[in-house]
C-alpha cells in the first residue's frame, strides 16, 4: 500500500513539473529570470529605388548591395540600315524630319560624291519606345533595302553595380565630412580633404556613367547608309556634243601648228650659233680624217 502511494505521489510531482515547463516555453518575449530578452527577428530588406531611373525597383540583399531588378530591364538598342533611294539628298532631309517628328534628333550626317555616284550617311536617335516605328518608316523611304539589322545590349547589371558604387561612395563622403568636422590638426584636415576630393571625383565619374547609360537606353541609335537607285554611268555622257568635240580637235591642231612654228622660229634665230658649232666640229673631223689617209 505504501509503495502504491509513493508511485502516485511521484507521478503527480512529475506531471506538475511538466505542466510548469510547458507553460513557460511559448513566451519568448518574457524575462526568463536571468535578465536576457530574446531579440525580434530582423525585418526583411525594404525595396529601394535605383536613382535616376523611375519605375526600376531594385531590392537590396543581405550584403547591402543591389542584387536584382524586379520590374524593368535597361536595354540599349541600335539599328543599322542600308537603303537604296531615288535621291540621296532628299532622303537625308526626310530622315532628319522623321527624327524630329518622333521627338528625336540627328547625331551626324554627311554626303559625298557627285551626280549619280553620290552617297550619304545619317545617324539619328529616337525614343526607345518609337524605335520600331522609326525602322518601319525608314523602310518606306527606300526603293530597296539592302540590309537591315538591330542589336540590343542589356546594361541593367552594369547600372545596378554603378548605383551600388555610388551609394557606397556617398556614404564614404559623409564619413569624411564627419571626420573633417571633428579634426583639429591641420595635417589631418589636409589628408581628409585629399581623400574627400578623390571620393567626390569618383562620385562624379559614376554619375556620368549612369547618365550615359540612361541616355543611351532612353534614346536608341539608328544609322542609315544611303545610295542612289541608278549608279551606272551612261554610255554617252549627257553633256557630250559632236560640235564641241570638233572644236576641241581644231583647237588641238592649231595648238600643234603653233608649237611647230615656234620651233622653226627658234631654230632660225639660233642658226648662226648652231651653224658655227656644227662647222667647227665638221672641220675638225674632216682634218683628222685626212691625216689618217695620208
Amino acid at each position: 500500500m505504501k509503495k502504491l502511494m509513493m508511485i502516485i505521489t511521484l507521478l503527480l510531482v512529475v506531471g506538475l513539473l511538466v505542466s510548469v515547463s510547458c507553460a513557460r516555453t511559448p513566451s519568448e518575449s518574457k524575462d526568463l529570470g536571468g535578465g536576457a530578452v530574446v531579440m525580434p527577428a530582423p525585418m526583411p530588406p525594404t525595396p529601394s529605388i535605383v536613382p535616376g531611373v523611375p519605375g526600376r525597383d531594385v531590392v537590396g540583399g543581405s550584403s547591402g548591395g543591389l542584387t536584382s531588378v524586379t520590374q524593368e530591364r535597361m536595354i540599349v538598342r541600335n539599328g543599322d540600315m542600308s537603303l537604296v533611294v531615288n535621291d540621296v539628298v532628299e532622303a537625308r532631309d526626310e530622315i532628319s524630319l522623321l527624327a524630329m517628328r518622333l521627338d528625336g534628333y540627328v547625331v551626324s550626317s554627311f554626303i559625298y560624291g557627285e551626280g549619280r555616284e553620290m552617297r550619304g550617311s545619317i545617324s539619328i536617335r529616337v525614343p526607345d519606345n518609337k524605335f520600331d516605328q522609326a525602322l518601319m518608316e525608314l523602310r518606306t523611304l527606300a526603293v530597296r533595302v539592302n540590309s537591315d539589322s538591330t542589336n540590343s545590349q542589356d546594361v541593367t547589371e552594369q547600372y545596378v553595380d554603378l548605383a551600388a558604387r555610388l551609394k557606397n561612395a556617398e556614404a564614404t563622403e559623409q564619413q569624411y565630412l564627419a571626420l573633417m568636422n571633428r579634426a583639429t590638426d591641420v595635417e589631418d584636415m589636409l589628408r581628409i580633404q585629399d581623400s574627400l576630393s578623390r571620393v567626390r571625383q569618383d562620385i562624379e565619374q559614376i554619375k556620368g556613367q549612369m547618365q550615359y547609360l540612361e541616355r543611351t537606353s532612353a534614346m536608341s541609335l539608328i544609322t542609315v547608309q544611303l545610295q542612289p537607285s541608278a549608279t551606272a554611268k551612261p554610255l554617252v555622257p549627257v553633256e557630250w556634243s559632236a560640235a564641241e568635240t570638233l572644236k576641241s580637235a581644231i583647237r588641238g591642231f592649231v595648238s600643234f601648228g603653233q608649237w611647230l612654228v615656234d620651233i622653226v622660229i627658234w631654230v632660225l634665230i639660233l642658226l648662226p650659233v648652231w651653224g658655227t658649232v656644227v662647222g667647227i666640229v665638221y672641220w675638225y673631223w674632216h682634218r683628222r680624217h685626212r691625216q689618217k689617209v695620208q
